[in-house]
């Protein structure tokens, strides 16, 4: 086994409250990350951040490649000694982690579940990415070093307008992007490619909260109701105006989230003990979403399934006669089964192709088919599903569904008339 030195920073609040840990995204340093965040959490909590390998205040030499579990082992020894530091050994802490964060706060549920009294997990997902993407960009960022990435993760962290709103957090961002070590980026990259707990979720009984992003690209609404419906008592909180990096994007938000998670204020999903000991019972209000967060939700999949350009034109044609409506449709449809994590959205495009075409609703259909498209299904898998519905819907019908089918999918790609 090789345990990765982690190292860390005060970030807020004296050692007489209760301890909060907080985990860095990929990229960023502990305090670039979370500070603001934590300057709102000072006077409930004992706020501690740790950094990556080659990241922040973390200068260690990586000499050898780790897994998520070993980085996890470094961060459980690193709180352990601030713990003693506390005059509290082997004691218990509240978590809160982004992106690879995150990750790291789902490996220490499942090997300390003790430990943590609750966790906050922003942004991430329990598989992320897949690993040949990992392994391209370690070697990349080993060939040319991390200031390589800047202009990617420029993108993919912020929400649109947020570069222009707060260049100074942007700055110091992208500043702990560039400042990281080539080989210690590169080794997270490495422990992300092999990272799976999908697997495990169900064994995570400590209450969580999956605080997603709407514009996030990288860990998708979707993933985040996968995490939060798959553990033992997880929430999702969707933050409408956040792409990848909630703590720095969304400080406020973040920061009451945890409050509430840990049982400072009320709000749902807030624990039923204090924040300086195990959680215990059920907690019925953990288990669904509110309908502020499934209404969200739902909006970030249907934006990501019919694109920006169609939404904003149907949300723009609300009147007072239709708005109940559209709500009910992103609510139920979109909020309340297209983010279930029990069918992938290639066979959610499937079944929604065939009963179209079964009842007759051409009108949907154009528009579901480029979804199809957007979803993965290729016009060879679209030509199939149409073949089968002949057979069980009826050929007329699927004479017609053909004849939609050949005008939409020879229209130029990315176009959405409706």
């Amino acid at each position: 086994m090789t345990i990765p030195t982690v190292t860390g920073v005060q970030l807020g609040g004296s050692a007489d409250l209760p301890l909060l840990v907080c985990g860095p995204s990929l990229g960023t340093s502990a305090a670039a990350l979370w500070s603001d965040a934590a300057g709102l959490l000072a006077e409930h909590f004992h706020v501690v951040g740790w950094d990556l390998p080659g990241h922040g205040h973390n200068r260690a030499d990586v000499t050898a490649g780790f897994t998520m579990a070993e980085l996890a082992e470094g961060v459980r020894i690193f709180v352990d000694g601030v713990l003693v530091e506390r005059g509290e050994p082997g004691g218990s802490f509240f978590y809160a982690g982004d992106s690879v964060g995150s990750a790291v706060g789902l490996q220490l549920l499942l090997g300390h579940p003790a430990r943590v009294t609750g966790a906050v997990l922003a942004c991430t997902a329990a598989r992320i990415g897949d690993e040949s993407m990992w392994r391209e960009r370690a070697e990349l960022v080993r060939a040319a070093g991390t200031p390589v990435m800047i202009e990617g993760s420029a993108r993919r962290w912020f929400a649109p307008g947020f570069v222009d709103q707060r260049p100074e957090t942007v700055a110091a961002l992208l500043h702990s992007l560039a400042d990281a070590d080539a080989a210690g980026y590169a080794a997270v990259c490495d422990a992300l490619a092999t990272f799976d707990v999908r697997a495990d979720l169900d064994r995570i009984e400590t209450p969580l909260v999956a605080l997603a992003g709407a514009y996030d690209l990288a860990t998708p609404v979707a993933a985040m109701a996968e995490l939060a419906h798959s553990v033992g008592n997880g929430r999702l909180v969707v933050l409408e105006w956040v792409a990848h990096l909630a703590p720095a994007e969304s400080p406020g938000d973040t920061a009451r989230i945890i409050r509430q998670a840990a049982g400072f204020e009320p709000g749902p999903g807030a624990a039923a003990g204090p924040a300086t000991g195990p959680h215990s019972g059920e907690n019925a209000e953990a288990q669904a979403l509110t309908v502020d967060d499934r209404r969200a939700a739902g909006m970030a999949v249907r934006r990501a399934v019919l694109g920006d350009a169609h939404v904003d034109r149907a949300t723009a044609a609300v009147t007072d006669l239709t708005r109940e409506f559209q709500e009910f449709i992103t609510d139920y449809a979109w909020g309340g089964i297209w983010t279930r994590p029990g069918l992938d959205r290639r066979s959610r495009s499937m079944i929604t192709l065939t009963a179209l075409i079964a009842r007759g609703h051409h009108d949907e259909l154009a528009m579901h088919l480029r979804a199809a498209r957007t979803n993965g299904l290729t016009d060879e898998e679209i030509t199939e599903v149409l073949l089968q519905s002949a057979i069980y819907c009826g050929v007329p019908d699927a004479n017609t569904a053909f004849r939609i089918a050949q005008q939409t999918l020879t229209e130029p790609r990315g176009r959405n008339t409706r």
